[in-house]
């Protein structure tokens, strides 16, 4: 069974740091495009960050680059995002998602096929 499961996530300070990590179950996650996404109620699912499945180039959006930084972990079935100087504004629920045909990653276009449950991130005075 293929499953995707987030953690990390919990509540932090504004300059505080979370590393959230993406774990796969039933496939091998170095073969596919990793992204990172966020929802807010009421809002549209927003792209973060993505890493390529053969080059692992690494995309972010605007709003989060040079504060987040996606990589693959030493163990083959996990990718992180290393967050800093978190904002009260990337409160969210951070999702990941898996795409074998990776041509979504560089758009951070929620179209990937298999997604985990979520973990939630607060960021909070």
């Amino acid at each position: 069974q293929v499953q995707l499961v987030e953690s990390g996530g919990g509540m932090v300070q504004p300059g505080g740091s979370l590393r959230l990590s993406c774990t796969a179950s039933g496939f091998t996650l170095r073969h596919y495009a990793i992204g990172w996404f966020r929802q807010v109620p009421g809002k549209e699912r927003e792209g973060v960050s993505c890493i390529a499945h053969s080059s692992d180039r690494t995309y972010y959006a605007d709003s989060v680059k040079g504060r987040f930084t996606i990589s693959r972990g030493n163990a083959s079935n996990t990718v992180h995002l290393q967050m800093n100087s978190l904002k009260p504004e990337d409160t969210a629920v951070y999702l990941c998602a898996a795409d074998l045909d990776g041509s979504s990653c560089p758009y951070l276009i929620p179209l990937f096929g298999s997604w985990g449950q979520g973990t939630q991130v607060t960021v909070s005075s």
